[in-house]
């Protein structure tokens, strides 16, 4: 089964543009690919998701700000986020679900704090 590995979280002041990013052991091809995030005391909620095609979904609170890409060859998926909030202060998932729902995979989380 493919695991996930984030990269890129910490400590962004407000207004700061982080980078994360996940690898998996495998092929990506047969997953929808997406970042989510859970701040404290919130339910776990859909950042951005990459589809076949370069389709890609964002929630409603990123408005512009933030960036999905894929890179098949090496595996990879990157969250390019832009003008942070406190608000965006959350662990921040990655999530390979296969296209037939067979298998639905979480890394374990990075951590992204936003604060002066």
């Amino acid at each position: 089964q493919v695991q996930l590995v984030e990269s890129g979280g910490g400590l962004v002041q407000p207004g700061g543009s982080p980078r994360l990013s996940c690898e998996a052991s495998g092929s990506i091809f047969d997953y929808v690919m997406g970042w989510y995030r859970q701040a404290p005391g919130n339910e776990r909620e859909l950042v951005a998701a990459i589809f076949r095609g370069n389709v890609k979904k964002y929630g409603d609170f990123v408005r512009d700000r933030f960036i999905i890409s894929k890179e098949i060859t090496t595996n990879t998926i990157a969250l390019q986020m832009n003008n942070l909030r406190p608000e965006d202060t959350a662990i921040y998932y990655c999530n390979a679900r296969a296209y037939d729902n067979s298998r639905d995979i979480w890394g374990q989380g990075t951590q992204v704090t936003v604060s002066a």
